[in-house]
């Protein structure tokens, strides 16, 4: 697989990635044996970069996806985030709460060292100095290896990094989502790259789109707009003109919708996340498909007709 640079630091991971975030949190039940036959078959083919977070079954998301790494672990690179607290999900990024942290999730992977940390998201309460010098011990006693930033703005963005050099700014990213648009000066600038999670918007682009009702009471699916009755129809509107263009290009919804993230910069690397090894590899081929820039432009347009907004800010 075609390798990327994210930042200026050193960091080179595979063009596409593995979010793990399913695999234990938000999309119902998952199978543990599957999503480690999932997490290997990536491997497998070529993805080198996997990306978890505390929040993602406080400690059960890194547990699995450290085990199916480990006989692996020197060959790929993994991101874990914090940033939360349990009780509430309100933020926590207090210096003592990302030690404890931290510290947890190098337990919890079976490493001695996390590729990638980030905060997962802004806390309004810790001025972000005090959270990216914490993080900065980490590196400094070679527990981690770059530092990122998730779900924050141009002002914490740009503070943080005089701070320490921020490799990666990740955030959601898709056909379907593309506010952080917005950042993209900001990181050329600051020479950030960008890591774009959900970038098969939560799964609406995956082919298999359903109303809500087909989902558990428990899957995030529920929340957000995308799958509001109101907004439901014009959106699938928008997933068959999509198809409209893949079935033209000889691949699936999903290839394209990944293709077309790939395409949009040289420093972008989405990561998206299947319990299902044979979806895994659709997700990885996508790697190798081209678009015009004229097939770019038509998805661009079209992804102006989505109704709602993304879950986080």
């Amino acid at each position: 697989m075609q390798q990327r640079t994210l930042g200026r630091q050193g960091l080179t991971v595979g063009a596409v990635g593995y979010g793990a975030m399913g695999t234990t949190f938000a999309y119902g039940p998952g199978d543990d044996t599957e999503s480690a036959a999932a997490i290997r078959q990536a491997h497998e083919l070529g993805v080198t970069h996997f990306d978890t977070a505390e929040l993602y079954g406080w400690g059960t998301g890194e547990r699995l996806l450290g085990a199916a790494l480990a006989p692996i672990r020197d060959e790929v690179t993994i991101a874990t985030k914090f940033g939360f607290t349990p009780d509430t999900y309100a933020p926590d990024s207090r210096p003592e709460h990302v030690r404890q942290v931290v510290d947890a999730s190098l337990r919890n992977l079976g490493t001695d060292s996390i590729d990638l940390l980030y905060q997962h998201v802004h806390d309004p309460a810790v001025p972000i100095e005090d959270v990216v010098g914490v993080m900065q011990e980490f590196v400094q006693a070679g527990k981690v290896r770059y530092l990122g930033l998730s779900n924050t703005d141009a002002e914490q963005i740009r503070r943080a990094h005089a701070v320490h050099p921020i490799s990666v700014f990740q955030t959601e990213y898709s056909v379907f989502s593309r506010e952080s648009e917005d950042l993209f000066p900001l990181v050329d600038e600051l020479g950030i790259g960008v890591v774009a999670y959900s970038p098969l918007a939560r799964g609406f682009l995956s082919g298999a789109v359903q109303p809500q009702s087909a989902y558990a009471a428990d899957d995030i699916r529920q929340q957000l707009e995308w799958w509001a009755p109101e907004h439901f129809d014009a959106n699938v509107a928008v997933v068959a003109a999509l198809t409209e263009i893949a079935d033209g290009k000889g691949v699936s919804l999903s290839q394209l919708a990944l293709a077309w993230i790939l395409a949009k910069r040289a420093d972008l690397v989405p990561i998206p996340g299947s319990r299902n090894p044979g979806r895994v590899a659709e997700n990885v081929a996508a790697a190798d498909v081209v678009l015009s820039a004229d097939d770019v432009a038509r998805i661009d347009a079209l992804s102006r007709d989505v109704h709602g907004k993304r879950a986080m800010g």
